[in-house]
């Protein structure tokens, strides 16, 4: 009996299963698409192994032996669990169940990520989503790495490395107090506004970069009074008029009506900005990741 572990197999389980249900061998191979000899000498075998008869073989049929009950019984939960087993598997297989590792830039993450991952969520309940939050250059370098399966960042240096999926549209707005001398223009052009002081982000994020580039196009440096590490921050710092600043226009949005700040258009052609979702390789990417790409690929 030791043994028995190492010499049942399933199949022999599954036809066994079938005869008891089927209370006929012929019947039973019929429905298993398999010689009723075959049958036999599979059920045979079990009583070898054990050594003690499963089925009484009578001339109309079969009957099950009280061990043979025990064994119907254990089979059958062998059986419904492998099922289970494979059920689950294909879950995974089609991207229903997994674990997806996200890492994407602040403007995503506060514009755009909480709905759609929300939305994702609700579509596939059983896909669990790790995401942390980073600068465009190290969403690049973390995905490069293997530390996320994939990543979401405006357009950078490198980004042209990997294979790139648009995910949404990035447009920026000048945010000023409420008595800033532009306060009633709709808007305006980044150059008229380099005189002004800057509350910023810190210098390693793309759009501090992004700003830096474009105030030394017009042979100008920016005047960066404050650096802050988040947008909120930033929107409040304005709002205690300590400065004016860029931010992504769904961020500004959602400060305007409760802090005394204005928002201006940019007239600039580099205002409106794309984010992408970065990945090594589509073949390389989980069930999961892929089809999180999928979804957030079809976004507006």
């Amino acid at each position: 009996m030791e043994n028995l572990l190492k010499k049942l197999d399933l199949t022999s389980l599954r036809l066994f299963v079938a005869v008891c249900q089927e209370q006929n061998i012929a019947r039973a191979a019929e429905r298993e698409f398999i010689a009723s000899s075959a049958v036999s000498r599979r059920i045979a075998e079990i009583e070898a192994m054990i050594g003690l008869p499963v089925i009484q073989r009578q001339s109309r049929g079969i009957t099950v032996t009280p061990v043979g009950e025990t064994v119907l019984r254990y089979a059958q939960a062998i059986i419904g669990n492998i099922e289970q087993m494979s059920a689950e598997l294909s879950r995974f297989s089609s991207g229903a169940k997994g674990r997806v590792r996200l890492v994407a830039n602040l403007s995503s993450i506060v514009q755009f990520l909480p709905e759609d991952v929300a939305a994702f969520g609700r579509v596939f309940p059983e896909v669990s989503i790790e995401l942390e939050e980073e600068n465009s250059a190290d969403v690049l370098r973390i995905v490069g790495e293997h530390g996320a399966d994939f990543g979401i960042c405006n357009p950078v240096a490198g980004s042209e490395a990997f294979q790139q999926v648009p995910y949404r549209e990035d447009r920026l707005v000048v945010l000023v107090p409420g008595g800033h001398r532009l306060a009633d223009v709709p808007r305006v052009a980044f150059e008229a506004l380099l005189a002004d002081s800057f509350v910023g982000l810190r210098s390693e994020s793309a759009l501090t970069q992004l700003l830096a580039q474009q105030a030394a196009s017009a042979g100008r440096q920016l005047d960066v009074k404050i650096r802050v590490g988040s947008l909120d921050a930033l929107c409040r710092m304005v709002h205690a008029g300590l400065g004016i600043a860029v931010v992504p226009e769904q961020v500004g949005l959602l400060y305007v009506n409760a802090l005394d700040v204005r928002l201006l258009s940019l007239s600039d052609a580099w205002a409106v900005r794309h984010l992408i979702m970065i990945f090594k390789s589509r073949d390389q990417l989980s069930a999961s990741a892929a089809a999180l790409v999928g979804f957030l690929g079809s976004k507006p």
